[in-house]
């Protein structure tokens, strides 16, 4: 694996280990502060690693997800850290936070599917059954935790 890619690779997944800790404190109304930041940051880095390190011709959907991440985070972050979190700003920060940790996840099981020779031959084109049975499973997974995130993080201990 080629350094750069190697990089990407290794900040993608602290993002989303972090981020696993993150939304497991949303739901327990823990902030978490610790967690939070490297969270936000490698999953900023994530996105913007993928647009410095791979081609941008032709755009794809990984550009796609990567602008709409952005777009999220930087909503997050501002939420976050801008806001402070204040009235309704708590849970668009919770909202935002998922869906960009979902956003990861996302990727990563599309990663999975290219790359893990038993998963490849489940859903070779991603277009096959199993492909959408996880990625539907992860989205529910998602849909689900955010919103016990969204209702029990009501600003938490720090």
């Amino acid at each position: 694996m080629p350094p750069l890619t190697l990089a990407h690779v290794v900040i993608s997944l602290i993002g989303i280990v972090t981020g696993l800790v993150v939304a497991t404190g949303l739901v327990c109304n823990e902030r978490l502060d610790a967690w939070t930041a490297p969270f936000l940051l490698t999953t900023v880095l994530t996105s913007v690693t993928g647009f410095l390190f791979f081609p941008l011709q032709p755009v794809l959907p990984s550009h796609v997800t990567g602008v709409i991440s952005l777009v999220f985070l930087a909503i997050a972050l501002w939420a976050r850290y801008g806001a402070a979190m204040a009235g309704g700003w708590r849970k668009t920060y919770v909202i935002t936070a998922m869906i960009s940790l979902y956003l990861n996840v996302f990727v990563l099981v599309v990663q999975l599917f290219l790359k893990v020779p038993a998963l490849h031959a489940l859903a070779p084109t991603q277009g096959e059954p199993p492909f959408a049975i996880a990625q539907g499973l992860v989205l529910l997974g998602f849909i689900a935790w955010g919103t016990l995130a969204a209702k029990n993080f009501h600003g938490g201990r720090a």
